[in-house]
């Protein structure tokens, strides 16, 4: 307890988010090996982890680095086609599959690093909503040209073709991508546990980053460009390090999210989920990274549960998301739990000083 409340705010929060994963984790695998979760949980528990660690990944740019993404599926959609076609390409060699998922999550954030850093290099050079403009026309592109491209391998190697299907397997051959048929009877690899491990890997990268030399650089470009710049920071260059990283995870919350399907097409990975992310983000807090678990979880299950309104069941999900964001920006609840929280940590202190006292008189 001592040690506790003379821990820095960032790192109690920080304990507190680990503490929150490690225990969701440790109840739900309770759950599964006792009573059951039901069905529609059970579905949902591989892209409650993708859409944990995207919102993680997104968090690290809006609410660190201050900058508007609007593309974020572009890179999951990425991670989605590039790992499960690594992933299928290795069925025959490797034949362990969590080996494969492995593998195959490396392989897409690294693609999605890759095309990160690419696009990265004009996109960051932009602010406010031109940056946001750009980013959203490259999710856009990305989808076209997923929709258009056919992949597969053979005894002869990788074969490739864009816009129409021109490939020309030997037997044998297997079709990786199917243009806007998209990946199709794939091998369901992905598990709970490894989307614990990503979430997991997600929080300790960017709590690192975040309060290393290079995360205090990038806060305090957000927070002054001309201010940082004027001391030697550059700016682009930390803007650069947390739009990489962040496309990283995305890329490989993509390959978790495309192992657990046998059948995605790219229109998945649209607008929509961009701005479905970004919600995540917006309803948890700008660089609250426990509040991004927590409402990628709450609002992946909502529609789901949702589903006995049958056609009112996503007007249902706007009322609910309305409410909850009045709730969560009302000052009369934010004062209350700033005292709440005020007061624990006066109880905490006073018995610190109460122990400490104690010590003294032995």
């Amino acid at each position: 307890m001592k040690r506790l409340a003379t821990m820095k705010k960032s790192t109690r929060n920080n304990l507190f988010t680990y503490a929150l994963v490690i225990a969701a984790f440790v109840v739900v695998q309770a759950l599964r090996v006792g009573p059951g979760i039901g069905s529609m949980l059970e579905g949902q528990l591989i892209p409650i982890c993708a859409y944990v660690t995207m919102a993680l990944a997104l968090n690290l740019v809006v609410g660190i680095s201050g900058e508007l993404s609007l593309g974020h599926a572009g890179f999951m959609s990425i991670g989605a086609f590039a790992g499960s076609a690594f992933a299928m390409a290795l069925q025959d060699s490797v034949g362990l599959s969590p080996l494969r998922l492995a593998l195959a999550m490396v392989f897409g954030a690294l693609i999605a690093a890759v095309l990160g850093f690419l696009i990265g290099i004009p996109v960051l050079r932009l602010n406010g909503d031109y940056l946001a403009i750009v980013t959203l026309a490259f999710g856009e592109i990305i989808k076209s040209i997923a929709t258009n491209v056919y992949l597969g391998m053979d005894g002869n190697g990788l074969h490739f073709s864009f816009l129409n299907d021109t490939m020309d397997l030997s037997d044998g051959g297997v079709e990786l991508i199917r243009g806007p048929m998209g990946v199709m009877n794939s091998q369901r690899i992905s598990t709970f546990i490894a989307g614990f491990v990503l979430v997991l890997a997600a929080l300790t990268i960017i709590f690192n980053l975040v309060n290393s030399r290079t995360g205090r650089a990038i806060m305090a470009a957000r927070d002054n460009r001309i201010a940082a710049e004027s001391v030697g920071i550059s700016v682009t260059k930390y803007k650069m390090i947390a739009f990489v990283t962040s496309a990283a995870l995305a890329g490989a919350a993509g390959t978790l999210y495309g192992c657990s399907q046998t059948t995605f097409v790219a229109t998945r990975f649209d607008f929509n989920t961009s701005i479905l992310i970004l919600v995540f983000v917006v309803l948890g807090g700008l660089g609250n990274m426990w509040g991004s678990v927590i409402a990628a979880t709450a609002l992946t299950i909502l529609p789901e549960a949702l589903r006995q309104f049958s056609e009112l069941r996503m007007l249902v999900y706007a009322i609910v998301l309305i409410l909850v964001m009045l709730a969560t920006n009302n000052p009369t609840l934010r004062g209350f739990f700033t005292r709440l929280f005020r007061r624990e940590r006066e109880g905490a202190d006073a018995g610190v000083r109460a122990v400490k006292g104690g010590g003294g008189h032995e």
